[in-house]
């Protein structure tokens, strides 16, 4: 029997993220792991069986492994190496290494097995049950008892079980036996039976069950029998794959008409002392695939667990049931859809909600089902939780059939986010990112830091799960207009893994509101996707909502220009199988609005945006769309009963940026397209399911004006979603605003960059990599730049100067340095300090001092001195009076450090 070691205070974990402000410091260390979860998700090094394991069982430090096999390997799986293990083999817990007991299960004709092993109360008998005839050559039938002191079978027991024996359960004096036979010493017991756990006599309990018996447990008080299996009846009575009997006479207590579906069985049960949890089977549609938690107190139901993907066992452990299966839809309790397959899953004793431990393996070889078996064995005060099976990889890596993973030594560091800014008005700049996977940590720490900085400049915490994985964000309110800025972002475990730094995300902060972005935000989006990624998969959220998106097969990114002016991009896909789909399960009400810019020239039509049920496959479930006719019509369409549609009497597809809304409130359906309303439909009811959104493509089956392709072919740009009704005047003034005078970003990297040294008067820099300033004695750097002209209609509304301290051990200084027009000639091939240019005034800006440590340095300059010589080659120097030296790295510096930098910002006059 299975039973929970110890119970702990049940755990109901949210997800939610919670910032810490700049200067608060960083969040309070967590455990190792995140509880109540027990175990990491690294696997161990273990030795490996060449066949199946169908059952384990741990006694002390050891842990005894059943199934069809003929040998053990090491971990690396070296030729050579192999031992003989027919069928049983005994590990260390601690080492995952062979252990001096071997025992060779066999049987005269067919292929012996061992389907299950359980240790009697003390721990000082083992039992193993299967199909075979002998153990080391001593005669046995399908059943044996093993005395684990000295590795022997024990010859006072010897039951006759005429056929397959697949679950075992012990008590102190009886061992409960399931599986596929009908008599036992020659008497009739179907399917289940009891035996005299010292001399295997057969006991009067009696259980006939009129199909295959796979699970058998005791409850913790030993008056009752948990069975699982095939059967449809058990003593005559009605319940099918799962009964309660009397621990002694076997009558049933409890039965289970129709509350396990037909086409499904019990493969596991094991309890705890609240409760006993079962691993179900089905085959065929409208199956049961996942696992059920019922009371000890009257055997009803406590949750249900319907995911879909054979679970082929369970296991309590400090309140929490880990389960071996193959489950990829578990959207029948909010959680992933129908797709990739986790073998692996752990989930609180008290509820369904997956927790933060996800470690995985394959499918295999032989029916494909992956793991099979789990134990916990404890060695030095480390518990280990062991896993058997037909699988041939674990977290990727080869591993046959067997792993383990422990209490400690996290040694996982999280995934690396991909981060993303974006800035929308002066004085702020939103740092957003797709949080990170970490297998046996839901509770990450993010640091994030600014312009190279070594210290993060906040800290945010946010929960993450393999298949939940939403935007997290933070406001830097502290930064500047018109400057540029960069971030990067790590994410650690409670046991101290950090993830690698992200990619740098830079942003520059407009001098005034960015209008159409503004208005989408004030008008209440709870989805904002720009497309301005440089990278994929993660898809930021512009809004308050942080509902990132994914991209599916790799639409085209960073499309110009777009349907709004100023720098945004836009998103291109091939209307054959790219999309981007919603991070974010949710349920979405009967009022609302969805909003898009397009451009196509396709003649296959496609959706160009939609709500369904299912993320990176066809939805079943899917509405709220707006998709495109081969011909170019629009199409919006709610269902509820019936397909309800609104659509265009025009065509779009001609290759032109367009403006789409579709609004759905107490006033019915309305389309809107470039600002105008262009139909409208009193209905407001909708089709209430929990879903996604999608862009780009999803299912369109059973929809008026099907066009050819589901998926959309074309370009997309600006995509919202509200929780209102958006009105006529916000839809017009959302379509001028795209067209509005923006103010655009200009980025000049230095074209020559030197510095002159006093105590070197004939040496040149230009190719050093480094960047000197001090007044005394005198170090100078100078610095040109080819301005670029206004765009027509604009003028320059900010410049900044960008700069990079260098690594060396006090770069910074506590100086004032200042940045002043350069007057005389110069080359950065020639330059020194002997030839040098002379300086001008007055200064253009000014570093109040910078501090150590390699970071950029931002400063703002005089826009109107700047302004006089765009469209032609501009110098600037840094030179400061005093004796403190600021060391910056040039434009010919290594590994892509920043060289000088100047940032134009135009805009209207």
């Amino acid at each position: 029997m299975r039973r929970s070691r110890g119970l702990a205070a049940a755990l109901t974990l949210a997800l939610a993220g919670t910032c810490t402000a700049m200067g608060l410091g960083l969040v309070e260390e967590a455990a190792a792991i995140t509880p109540p979860v027990a175990f990491t998700a690294d696997e161990l090094p273990t030795w490996q069986v060449n066949g199946v394991v169908w059952a384990l069982a741990e006694a002390g430090d050891q842990v005894f492994v059943g199934g069809t096999f003929s040998a053990v390997r090491p971990p690396d799986g070296a030729a050579g190496t192999e031992q003989e293990a027919v069928n049983f083999a005994t590990l260390d817990a601690a080492t995952g290494a062979p252990t001096s007991c071997k025992l060779s299960f066999t049987v005269g004709s067919g292929t012996a097995t061992v389907r299950a092993l359980v240790l009697s109360p003390d721990k000082s008998t083992l039992y193993a049950g299967g199909y075979f005839g002998a153990v080391n050559g001593t005669a046995v039938s399908s059943i044996a008892a093993i005395d684990v002191a000295t590795c022997t079978v024990k010859t006072d027991f010897r039951p006759a079980f005429a056929a397959t024996v697949r679950a075992l359960a012990v008590t102190g004096d009886t061992v409960y036996a399931g599986g596929d036979f009908l008599t036992v010493a020659g008497q009739p017991r179907e399917r289940f039976a009891a035996v005299n756990a010292a001399d295997g006599t057969l006991k009067p309990f009696t259980a006939n069950a009129d199909e295959p018996g796979r699970a058998i447990e005791v409850t913790p008080d030993g008056s009752h029998v948990v069975l699982g299996g095939d059967f449809f009846t058990v003593g005559g009575t009605n319940s099918h794959a799962l009964a309660v009997v009397d621990a002694t006479s076997g009558a049933v207590t409890k039965a289970y008409p129709g509350f396990i579906e037909t086409n499904s069985v019990v493969k596991d049960i094991a309890t705890d002392a609240t409760g006993f949890y079962t691993g179900n089977e089905g085959t065929g549609g409208g199956v049961f695939d996942g696992r059920i938690a019922l009371n000890l107190s009257d055997f009803g139901q406590r949750w249900r667990d319907t995911c879909l993907g054979a679970t082929q066992a369970v296991l309590p452990y400090q309140d929490v049931l880990y389960s071996a299966s193959h489950a990829h839809d578990c959207s029948g309790i909010g959680e992933f859809p129908d797709g990739q397959r986790h073998h692996l899953l752990a989930q609180p004793t008290t509820a369904t909600g997956k927790l933060g431990w996800a470690p995985d393996t394959n499918d295999g070889i032989g029916e494909g089902i992956g793991p099979r078996a789990m134990a916990v064995g404890s060695k030095g005060g480390v518990q280990y939780l062991w896993v058997g099976g037909e699988f041939t990889t674990v977290n990727g890596a080869a591993q046959q059939s067997l792993t383990r993973f422990a209490s400690t030594g996290d040694t996982g560091a999280p995934s690396v986010p991909v981060t993303s800014a974006v800035s929308f008005k002066p004085g702020e700049a939103q740092v957003r990112w797709r949080t990170s996977l970490d297998l046996d940590d839901s509770r990450l720490t993010y640091k994030v830091y600014r312009n190279g900085s070594a210290t993060p400049i906040a800290t945010v915490e946010a929960d993450s799960l393999f298949f939940r994985r939403p935007q997290a964000s933070w406001t830097d309110t502290t930064v500047t207009a018109g400057q540029s800025y960069t971030y990067r972002v790590t994410a650690t475990d409670a046991a101290g893994n950090a993830s690698a730094l992200s990619a740098t995300a830079s942003v520059t902060v407009p001098t005034s509101a960015d209008a159409y972005p503004s208005a989408v935000r004030t008008d209440g989006a709870q989805l904002f996707w720009r497309y301005d990624e440089s990278a994929l998969p993660f898809v930021a959220d512009s809004s308050d909502g942080n509902q990132s998106g994914v991209h599916l097969n790799a639409p085209a990114l960073r499309q110009t220009p777009g349907a709004v002016t100023g720098a945004s991009t836009a998103i291109g896909f091939n209307g054959t199988d790219t999309q981007v789909y919603g991070d974010k399960r949710q349920n979405v009400g009967s009022t609302y609005s969805i909003e898009t810019w397009f451009k196509t020239n396709t003649t296959t039509g496609g959706k160009l945006i939609g709500f369904g049920n299912n993320q990176a496959r066809g939805s079943s479930q899917y509405d709220k769309h707006i998709y495109m006719t081969n011909d170019g019509r629009l199409v919006y369409g709610v269902y509820s009963g019936g397909t309800h549609t609104v659509t265009t009497a025009a065509a779009y597809n001609d290759n032109q940026w367009h403006h789409v809304v579709a609004t759905q409130g107490p006033g019915g359906m309305t389309l809107y397209v470039d600002g105008a309303q262009k139909g409208t439909l009193g209905f407001t009811a909708h089709e209430n399911f929990a879903g996604y959104w999608h862009v780009g493509g999803d299912s369109l089956g059973g929809w008026p004006d099907r066009p050819v392709s589901e998926y959309w072919s074309g370009q997309l740009d600006e995509t919202a979603v509200y929780p209102t009704v958006l009105s006529a005047a916000q839809v017009q003034n959302h379509h001028t605003l795209a067209s509005a005078p923006a103010d655009s970003v200009v980025e000049v990297q230095a074209a020559e960059d030197t510095y002159a040294n006093a105590g070197a008067p004939s040496t040149n820099y230009g190719t050093s990599g480094s960047l000197a300033v001090r007044g005394t004695s005198f170090y100078a750097s100078y610095l040109r730049f080819n301005l670029p002209a206004a765009p027509a209609g604009t003028v320059l509304k900010s410049a900044t100067l960008s700069v990079k301290t260098s690594t060396m051990a006090g770069a910074g200084t506590t100086d004032t340095v200042s940045v002043l027009p350069v007057t005389g000639s110069w080359t950065e091939a020639g330059t020194t300090y002997a030839n040098r240019p002379a300086l001008g005034s007055p200064a253009l800006g000014s570093f109040a001092g910078v501090p150590d440590g390699s970071a950029v340095q931002t400063t703002g300059l005089d826009k109107a001195t700047l302004a006089g010589s765009l469209g032609s080659a501009y110098s600037l120097a840094l030179s400061s009076a005093g004796t403190d030296a600021l060391w910056l790295w040039s434009s010919e510096a290594a590994a892509n450090e920043g060289g000088p930098k100047l940032t134009l910002t135009f805009g209207a006059p």
